[in-house]
């Protein structure tokens, strides 16, 4: 096979199992683009290096699912909320637990290190957003104004300010030393998964799941750029070291964009699937998604993406349009002030002792309950190799200029790649090169005997699918090599698959060598791979029929028509397209049409189908934020003087959304039992229909 020598732009650096059970959050450090943390519905906190194969320290304590994880500045500390509400801090280093914290009263779902200090912010699915002093264990302000899940938070680069996202459409800057909301942005219209300031300028980008990333001025108070719809979910953003540029990951692809005037740069197609995080080492951006159990890291060689020029409405300029902005960002926009010393001599609100101390449990003294819990807590090191390598120790001092960091080789595009099992010998010699936690890469380590490696099993990458490997040393003298798949404990089916359902590869594959050989033919390959061929078109086109006779329907502008001839189909991937559309646009939900939809959502919220479940919890979500208070209103209202027929019929409606809603409570009460990403939406769907029992 011929090898072509063209360097790829992408590439998928490795794949890991990181999980005994499902992965639930993970974030990389930012400093140095080399180290990952990850929580699992296992309700433990792995540390890995980026690139290497297995778990360097594995961190215990939590009871239920980790929700979110963040590292410090310095990556010396990560701290993690579950779904119980409470926080735990690690010291890397130490190797040992610090702070448990509890307060919040529903899943912690977001965190933050203060730039220049000994404090952390918290948002939880409960609305708040608390301030923690981790020297004195406690809660020092709660910041109260989001109605729904805060999704993202983020200190600003002086520490004088807190941007909060959340699920209600809004972002909102909070005044850490006044102790009070400066701002809110409201021009999104769905969901904002996250937001990030500008390194050095006064600016704010925030990222939403209306598929569009928007730029806000910090001084004016005013949005100042907004991109097109993207084709998925924004689900990350950074900016460039510099500040030149803004980074947009969403489902596979990869934006570069600039901003007055608002332009894209470049888009590049990266298969990382729902990507989680993201972060900049050596030029080279590095990505994290997770499905399932497993993690897997990618690579986009930054110096081959365009970062610069213009392209303003889908028209491609060869000559850049003069901007305001210079290479380094540097406008007559203010700039950040950073303080030389830390946030301890600054002045930050906070709450009055008795506020502190409440019942809620944010403040509480030493305790015997706080030891048993801290020791309840542990920090595994299950690789102590690459430990000392990467955490050294806070007394060591460098004596030479430290290396410049490696960036990984990108494979060659089309290269061909085998997995060679060696014969038995008597031993295996493994040579590993150590990443510190800088990003500097050491000499590599080599041990010519067996290491045993207890977790995690590793699936390696390459440019096209191969067999997942797991190496199993039982002895020093005779290595076993076994192929395993993990497979997935779940009764759903995902809505993202590595392979399709009800496809057996095994019968494509030749038969185990000591059984009867057999050769299959062409003939019968070929009808092995029609086989359900006819069944699936006249499937796909029955479909393709009855979204032709929605379209015909929704063309006239009448929406509840449309969605009423969806519904008489009987066919629930229907009106799962049709909602899908609707959920986009929230404006177009009307009471009527939750008359109609509520008993169709009761039946995706019991599917077996992952995207069918999700498109219900969405649209739950929606006619609960949209439609709960005049529901409420409507009904609790006293009963008008005289003949009023269009009160009577709102009545009516609202009426018959409540017992739908009652009875939809129940099947969100028993789904919200699970553990994992989908008992967490289900937990937060119960809050929300909490007042449906007042």
């Amino acid at each position: 096979m011929a090898l072509t020598n063209t360097i790829i732009t992408s590439w998928k650096l490795q794949e890991i199992v990181a999980h005994s059970s499902n992965v639930s959050s993970l974030v990389l450090g930012k400093a140095s683009g080399r180290l990952l943390a990850t929580g699992g519905e296992d309700c433990r906190v792995n540390i890995w290096a980026v690139s290497k194969p297995n778990c360097i320290m594995s961190l215990t304590g939590h009871t239920s699912p980790v929700e979110c994880i963040q590292f410090n500045s310095s990556e010396e500390r990560v701290v993690a909320g579950s779904q119980s509400g409470s926080l735990r801090l690690w010291d890397l280093e130490a190797a040992k637990i610090l702070r448990t914290l509890m307060g919040h009263k529903a899943s912690v779902c977001s965190l933050d290190f203060h730039p220049m200090g000994e404090y952390l912010a918290s948002g939880s699915v409960d609305s708040n957003i608390k301030l923690w002093d981790v020297r004195r264990k406690g809660c020092v302000f709660r910041y109260k104004g989001h109605t729904q899940a805060v999704r993202c938070l983020a200190f600003s680069p002086d520490g004088k300010w807190l941007a909060s996202a959340s699920d209600d459409s809004t972002v909102k800057l909070w005044d850490l030393i006044a102790g009070k909301m400066i701002t809110e942005f409201t021009s999104h219209t769905s969901a904002v998964n996250v937001v990030q300031f500008h390194p050095n300028e006064y600016l704010l980008a925030s990222g939403s799941a209306d598929r569009t990333v928007k730029l806000w001025d910090l001084e004016k108070f005013n949005m100042i750029g907004s991109s097109e719809c993207e084709t998925g979910v924004v689900r990350s953003i950074l900016f460039n070291p510099d500040g030149s540029c803004l980074y947009s990951g969403s489902e596979n692809t990869l934006r570069v964009y600039g901003w007055e005037p608002d332009r894209c740069f470049d888009v590049v197609h990266v298969g990382w699937g729902k990507v989680s995080d993201l972060a900049i080492s050596n030029n080279q951006m590095i990505a994290v998604s997770y499905s399932q159990n497993n993690v897997s890291w990618y690579v986009v060689d930054l110096n081959r993406v365009k970062k610069s020029g213009s392209v303003i409405q889908g028209l491609i300029q060869d000559k850049p349009i003069p901007a305001p902005t210079s290479a380094l960002g540097s406008t007559l926009r203010r700039n950040y002030e950073r303080p030389t010393t830390s946030c301890t001599g600054q002045e930050m609100k906070q709450s009055s002792e008795a506020d502190r101390r409440s019942p809620e449990g944010e403040r509480r003294s030493p305790s015997s309950e706080d030891e048993k819990e801290d020791k309840e807590s542990s920090a595994e090191i299950t690789n102590p190799e690459d430990y000392k390598e990467i955490f050294q120790p806070r007394s060591a001092i460098s004596r030479t200029p430290p290396k410049r960091t490696e960036p990984f080789a990108a494979p060659l595009e089309h290269s061909f790649s085998e997995s060679v099992l060696e014969k038995p010998g008597p031993a295996v010699k493994i040579v590993t090169p150590v990443i510190d936690r800088a990003g500097q890469l050491k000499g590599p380590i080599t041990s010519s005997t067996p290491v045993q490696r207890v977790e995690p099993t590793v699936i390696a990458a390459a440019p096209h699918p191969v067999a997942v490997v797991t190496t199993s040393v039982t002895s020093p003298s005779r290595p076993v090599v076994t192929t395993t798949k993990p497979k997935p404990s779940t009764g759903i089916i995902l809505s993202t698959r590595n392979e399709p359902i009800g496809l057996n590869a095994g019968d494509f594959l030749s038969h185990a060598r000591n059984a009867k050989a057999s050769v299959m033919g062409d003939e019968e390959a070929l009808a092995q791979i029609r086989k359900g061929h006819d069944t699936m078109c006249v499937m796909l086109t029955s479909r393709y029929k009855n979204l032709d006779t929605v379209r015909s329907v929704w063309a006239s502008g009448d929406v509840k028509t449309s969605l009423d001839s969806a519904v008489s189909m009987n066919d629930l991937s229907i009106v799962v397209d049709v909602l899908n559309i609707i959920n986009l646009k929230p404006s177009l939900w009307k009471l009527d049409l939750c008359t109609s939809i509520l008993t169709q959502i009761e039946e995706l919220l019991q599917s077996k189908y992952e995207s069918y479940v999700q498109t219900g919890c969405i649209s739950l979500k929606l006619i609960l934020k949209r439609f709960w208070p005049l529901i409420s209103d409507t009904l609790t209202a006293p009963p008008s003087v005289g003949v009023d027929i269009t009160r009577e019929e709102r009545h009516q409606k609202c009426k018959a959304c409540y017992k739908q809603l009652k009875n939809l409570s129940n099947v969100v009460k028993n789904r919200a039992e699970q553990v994992g990403r989908h008992g967490s939406t289900f937990k937060e769907l119960q809050l929300l229909m909490a007042p449906l029992y007042y």
